[in-house]
C-alpha cells in the first residue's frame, strides 16, 4: 500500500515537472482551458443572480383590477362585492383612488407633477388573490374580470415573474449545451497535449517497458498531467469570473438601482467553485485517458 501511494506521489511530481518544463506552452494551454471554462461558470453566476431576483419577487401571484376613472363609487362597490363572492377569489383588497393619490404625493419626485393636475388621475383598484394560483387559472380569471362593466384594465402582477422563470429555464438549457461543447474542447486540448507528451517521452517509455514497468505504471504520470491541466484551467476560470464580478459589480448595481431592483453580482460560491474544479480536473483526466487509449501502442 505504501509503495502504491509512493508511486502515485512520484507520478504526480513527474507530471508537475513535465508541465513546468515548458512554462510558456503550459501557461497558454491553461489560459485556453480557463477561458473555455469561464464562459459556463460566468453564465452560472448570472443565472444565480437572476434566480435570486425572481425569488425576491412576490411569491403569491396577484391580479390588479383597475376601474375606469369615471366609474361611480357605487358601481365600484358592486364590483368589490362581486369579487368577494366569486368562487375563484380568495381575497380582494380595495385601493381607493384617494389613497393612491396620497401615497404618490408622498414621493417628492411626483408631488409637484400631481399638484399641477386639475383632478385625481388615479382610478379605484382591487388587488385580488386567487384560490387557484396556477397560471392557466389566473389567466382565466383575468379574462373574466376584463369583461365586467366599469373595469378599465386588468393586470397579472406576477406575469413578469413567470416570463423570467421561463427565460431562466431556457438559460439553464443553453448553459448546459455551452458547457458540454466547451467541455469537449477541454478534452480535445488535453488529448493533444498528452499525445505530444507521449511522443516526446517515447524513448523513456520504451526503457520503462524493458525494465518491466506495467502499463498502469507508465500511464499514471500522463493521467496526472491531464488532471493538473484541468485543475489549472479551472483555477484560471475561477479567477476570470471573480475578476469580471468585481469589474461589473458597480455598474450593474447602478443600473439595478435605476429600476429599483435588488440585483447584485456575487462571485461563485463554495459549492459552485468546488464543482468547477472537480469538473475541470475530471475532464482533463478524461482527455488524457482518451489520448493514451488512442496511442496505446506508444504509451
Amino acid at each position: 500500500m505504501k509503495a502504491w501511494l509512493a508511486h502515485h506521489g512520484q507520478s504526480f511530481a513527474l507530471a508537475w515537472r513535465r508541465l513546468t518544463a515548458t512554462p510558456v506552452n503550459s501557461i497558454l494551454s491553461l489560459v485556453a482551458v480557463g477561458i473555455a471554462l469561464a464562459l459556463p461558470a460566468g453564465g452560472q453566476m448570472l443565472l444565480s443572480g437572476a434566480r435570486e431576483l425572481a425569488g425576491n419577487a412576490t411569491a403569491t401571484p396577484q391580479i390588479s383590477v383597475f376601474m375606469a376613472i369615471a366609474t361611480e363609487r357605487g358601481r365600484t362597490n358592486e364590483i368589490g362585492s362581486r369579487l368577494e363572492k366569486h368562487a375563484g377569489v380568495r381575497q380582494a383588497r380595495f385601493l381607493a383612488r384617494e389613497e393612491t393619490l396620497s401615497r404618490m404625493k408622498s414621493n417628492p419626485g411626483l408631488r409637484e407633477v400631481i399638484d399641477a393636475l386639475s383632478a385625481n388621475p388615479f382610478p379605484d383598484a382591487f388587488v385580488v388573490s386567487a384560490r387557484d394560483e396556477a397560471p392557466e387559472a389566473m389567466d382565466k380569471l383575468a379574462v373574466e374580470f376584463r369583461k365586467w362593466p366599469g373595469v378599465e384594465h386588468v393586470q397579472l402582477d406576477s406575469a413578469w415573474v413567470r416570463r423570467l422563470d421561463a427565460l431562466l429555464r431556457l438559460g439553464r438549457t443553453g448553459l448546459l449545451l455551452l458547457a458540454g461543447l466547451l467541455g469537449g474542447g477541454l478534452i480535445a486540448i488535453t488529448f493533444s497535449i498528452t499525445r505530444m507528451q507521449v511522443l516526446t517521452q517515447r524513448a523513456e517509455i520504451e526503457v520503462s517497458r524493458l525494465l518491466g514497468a506495467t502499463e498502469a505504471f507508465i500511464r499514471r504520470p500522463f493521467l496526472y498531467l491531464g488532471l493538473l491541466l484541468g485543475l489549472g484551467g479551472g483555477a484560471v476560470a475561477w479567477l476570470l469570473v471573480a475578476g469580471a464580478t468585481i469589474w461589473l459589480r458597480a455598474p450593474l448595481a447602478e443600473l439595478a438601482g435605476l429600476y429599483d431592483l435588488n440585483l447584485t453580482l456575487r462571485p461563485l460560491g463554495l459549492v459552485d467553485s468546488i464543482l468547477l474544479l472537480a469538473c475541470a480536473g475530471s475532464l482533463g483526466w478524461l482527455g488524457a485517458a482518451f489520448s493514451l487509449r488512442q496511442n496505446h501502442g506508444q504509451s
